[in-house]
């Protein structure tokens, strides 16, 4: 395991070490880390909206999809590297995350983006509304079925394990 790997981890596992005793049983310091490295690449992804949008004049779906686009695959490389454990083959695990983020991007992305702003919000808000729905979806998604169950055991032993 590369250094930065070993540090990023390290801390992650430092913050769950300091929450209260009934959240530091139940978050992982994989979630943790996917709030650091999707927090950081969904600045990305607003940044992007916003200078496609406001900059460039792009369309509303064309500049959600190349910012969406964009951070989705800097979230990929981010996670496998610092993050998630690589179990399965890289080609496996692109696979499934193009499964994922399309699904993802239909129902969440376009979906809540444009139903909120079609009710009026700006569309920063309507994109953070969907942000918020789809860290749930995806974290699940990444941690269980992209990058593999067995690599996010918790290293900590229960009574009786």
């Amino acid at each position: 395991m590369d250094r930065s790997r070993a540090r990023f981890r390290r801390a992650c596992a430092a913050v769950v070490g300091v929450l209260p005793g009934p959240l530091r049983r139940v978050v992982a310091p994989s979630l943790v880390g996917f709030a650091v490295v999707n927090g950081f690449t969904f600045a990305v992804d607003l940044l992007l909206l916003s200078l496609l949008i406001d900059g460039a004049g792009l369309p509303l779906g064309a500049g959600v999809t190349v910012a969406y686009g964009t951070a989705f695959a800097l979230s990929f490389v981010l996670n496998r590297w610092l993050n998630f454990d690589a179990e399965r083959p890289v080609g496996v695990q692109v696979g499934r995350y193009v499964a994922v983020i399309a699904v993802n991007y239909a129902v969440i992305v376009l979906g809540v983006t444009h139903g909120a702003t079609a009710l009026g919000a700006p569309y920063q808000l309507a994109r953070l509304g969907a942000g918020l729905c789809e860290a749930v979806f995806m974290y699940g998604a990444m941690r269980w079925w992209v990058f593999g169950r067995a690599s996010h055991r918790r290293t900590a032993r229960t009574p009786g394990s």
